[in-house]
Order: C-alpha cells, then sequence, then structure tokens
C-alpha cells in the first residue's frame, strides 16, 4: 500500500492523521463554540455576518408568524362553522320546543288558542330581548370618552409635564 505511511507502528490511510499529529488549535475547532477560529476576521466581516444572520432570522420569524396566523385563521374558520351549526340547531330546537308547549296547552283548551298564547309570549319574549339590545346599543357605554381621554393626556404624559396631563382630564 503506496498511501500509507508507519507511524509509531501504526498504519495511517492516505487520508487520515495520526491522532497525535493534530494541534491544539485544531482541537479546539471540534467543539460546538468555536472562539479561537474568527480572531484574524475584521470587524467588518463580522459586523456582515451578524447583519446577514439578522435578514435570516428576521425571515425565518416572519414565516412563523405566517403560519401561526394561518393556523389560526383555520381554526377560527372551523369554530364559526360549528358555532353557526350549533345555532341553526338551536332555533330549530326553539321551534320543536314551542310546538310542544302548544300541543300541551292544545289539551286543555282549543289548539289554536293555545299555539296563539305560545306565539304572542313567544313574540313578547323577542321584542323585550331586542328592546334590552337596542338600549345597551344606544347607551353610553358604546362611546370611546375613556379612550379618547387617554389619548389626549398621551403626549403630556411622555413629556412628564404634570399641569397639561391635569387639564386633559
Amino acid at each position: 500500500m503506496g498511501d500509507s505511511t508507519m507511524r509509531d507502528g501504526h498504519r495511517a490511510g492516505a487520508g487520515t492523521r495520526a491522532p497525535d499529529e493534530r494541534g491544539p488549535a485544531e482541537r479546539d475547532e471540534s467543539s460546538a463554540f468555536n472562539f479561537n477560529q474568527r480572531d484574524d476576521e475584521s470587524l467588518t466581516g463580522l459586523v456582515t455576518e451578524l447583519a446577514h444572520q439578522g435578514g435570516h432570522l428576521a425571515e425565518q420569524q416572519a414565516r412563523l408568524v405566517e403560519a401561526e396566523v394561518r393556523s389560526a385563521i383555520t381554526d377560527l374558520k372551523e369554530s364559526i362553522a360549528a358555532m353557526a351549526g350549533a345555532a341553526v340547531l338551536g332555533i330549530a330546537s326553539i321551534g320543536v320546543f314551542l310546538m310542544a308547549i302548544s300541543y300541551l296547552l292544545g289539551s286543555a283548551m282549543p289548539l289554536w288558542l293555545g299555539t296563539l298564547i305560545v306565539a304572542v309570549v313567544s313574540m313578547g319574549i323577542a321584542y323585550a330581548m331586542y328592546a334590552a339590545g337596542q338600549k345597551k346599543l344606544d347607551s353610553k357605554a358604546m362611546t370611546l370618552d375613556r379612550t379618547r381621554r387617554t389619548i389626549e393626556r398621551a403626549p403630556a404624559a411622555l413629556s412628564g409635564d404634570e399641569s397639561e396631563m391635569r387639564r386633559a382630564r
């Protein structure tokens, strides 16, 4: 074998070294943190590499955010579909329940009268719910007065001017 040489009584192949031939610098290169390897690089090279790595990290973070948003939107769509199905079934169930009450009242009085009573009571409950919702919609709870006041005070708070903060209240 022409490629091998004898070292300390051991044969070494053409591409291999004997264990004792490695210097201390070469042994450090195999570690996970190679701090000695970049001693000869310039500061400009290091900053360029840092900028490249930062850009790569930002790109990866953007992809992660995009994937998370897509996943959240998919989950939201599935939730909305399930809730819409539940609402349709719930409305149908209310109709069947009201019919059952009508028939129950129909055993004590004429069926048409029991059905009429259930319909009138149901419409009264629906109107009361609508009126409560309309009142809440018209209330001051829907205004953004607190938010407006907070935004008006923000410049004074940032500048630290106590007198302007008191006037903004």
